[in-house]
C-alpha cells in the first residue's frame, strides 16, 4: 500500500470536524474557539490540518471574512452525520440523560432562539434542555433559588456579580413615517415592570424632559415590537431584533440616545457536559449579537 493510499485511509481527526462545524455554525473562529476553550489560531490549525487532510480547500479565507467554498459546504453535512455517529457509539443507551435549565430574557434571545438551542442541542442529542423566557428580574430571582441553571439576562445595577457576554445597542424604533404630534405626549410600548430596559428608556426621557405617556404593554418583546409596527406607539428595542419593516426615529425626532445594555450570564453548571452546552450556547449568542452578514454562506474570522 503506497502512502497516498494510506492518507487516503487514514481516520479524520474529530477534534478538527467539531471545530470546522462550530466556525460553520457559529459564523466567527472567535466564537468556536471560546466554544472549545482554546484558541483562534489552535482553531486555524486544526482546519488547515483537515483541508490537507481532505485535499479539498474548505474555506476561503480574505483578511476580514472567512466563506464556506462549495466543497467546504458539502462537507458540512457530511461532517454533521459523522460527530453524530460518534456521539451515539460513544453515548449509546448507557449515556445518562441530563436536564439543562435556562432562562433567557427576551432582549438576550432576541429573534434567534430556536436556531441558537438548535446548536447547542446538535452537540449533544442526550441532553434534555429546558427553556424559560421571562423578564430579567424574574430569571435572576429563579436563578438565585437554584430553580435554573444558567440565566442569560440584562445586567442589574445592584448585582456585581456575572458574566459580561456584550452590550447591545437599543433604539427607538416605530414605522417609518412616524409623526410625533406637538401637542402629545410622546407614546410608548414597552414591556412589563419590572423591566431593566423599560425603566432604562423612561429615565433617558424623564431626564431630557420628554413629556411620555404608556399606550401599549406587552408580555413579551415580540408583542411590543407588534405594537410599534402597527404604528400604535414608538418602542425602545435591541437593534438586532428590530423588523425590517420599522426604523429607528430617534434621531429624526430629537429623542435621547439609549444606552447600550449589558447583557450578563449567571451559570452554576459543573459538569463537563453541561458546561460545553453553555459555552456553545454563550458563543452562538455573541456572534448572533455581533451583527454579521446574514449570508449563511458567510462566517467572520
Amino acid at each position: 500500500m503506497t502512502n497516498q493510499n494510506e492518507s487516503l485511509t487514514r481516520p479524520l481527526d474529530l477534534d478538527a470536524v467539531q471545530a470546522f462545524v462550530l466556525v460553520a455554525d457559529l459564523n466567527s473562529f472567535t466564537r468556536a474557539a471560546e466554544a472549545l476553550e482554546t484558541t483562534q489560531s489552535a482553531v486555524s490549525l486544526k482546519l488547515k490540518r483537515l483541508e490537507d487532510r481532505l485535499g479539498r480547500r474548505l474555506l476561503e479565507r480574505t483578511p476580514r471574512k472567512v466563506r464556506l467554498s462549495s466543497e467546504g459546504a458539502e462537507f458540512l453535512a457530511a461532517a454533521r452525520v459523522l460527530l453524530d455517529a460518534h456521539d451515539r457509539a460513544v453515548n449509546g443507551r448507557v449515556s445518562p440523560r441530563m436536564s439543562l435549565r435556562i432562562g433567557i430574557s427576551d432582549q438576550a434571545a432576541g429573534t434567534e432562539l430556536p436556531t441558537l438551542l438548535a446548536k447547542v442541542g446538535a452537540y449533544d442529542r442526550s441532553l434534555c434542555i429546558e427553556v424559560r423566557i421571562a423578564a430579567s428580574y424574574h430569571l435572576l430571582s429563579a436563578y438565585d433559588r437554584g430553580e435554573i441553571d444558567v440565566a442569560v439576562v440584562c445586567r442589574d445595577s445592584a448585582r456585581a456579580d456575572g458574566e459580561l457576554l456584550f452590550a447591545e445597542p437599543y433604539g427607538w424604533f416605530a414605522v417609518p413615517d412616524w409623526e410625533q404630534h406637538p401637542d402629545e405626549p410622546l407614546r410608548i410600548a414597552s414591556l412589563a415592570a419590572p423591566c431593566t430596559v423599560r425603566a432604562m428608556a423612561l429615565k433617558s426621557l424623564d431626564d431630557a424632559g420628554v413629556a411620555w405617556t404608556e399606550v401599549f404593554v406587552g408580555g413579551g418583546l415580540p408583542a411590543v415590537a407588534a405594537a410599534a409596527s402597527a404604528g400604535l406607539a414608538i418602542a425602545p428595542l435591541p437593534r438586532r431584533f428590530c423588523p425590517p419593516r420599522m426604523a429607528d426615529v430617534g434621531e429624526r425626532l430629537g429623542l435621547p440616545r439609549l444606552p447600550l445594555t449589558e447583557v450578563m450570564l449567571y451559570n452554576r453548571t459543573a459538569d463537563a457536559r453541561t458546561r460545553e452546552a453553555v459555552r456553545i450556547l454563550v458563543a452562538a449568542l455573541k456572534s448572533s449579537a455581533a451583527n454579521q452578514l446574514p449570508a449563511a454562506s458567510h462566517v467572520a474570522a
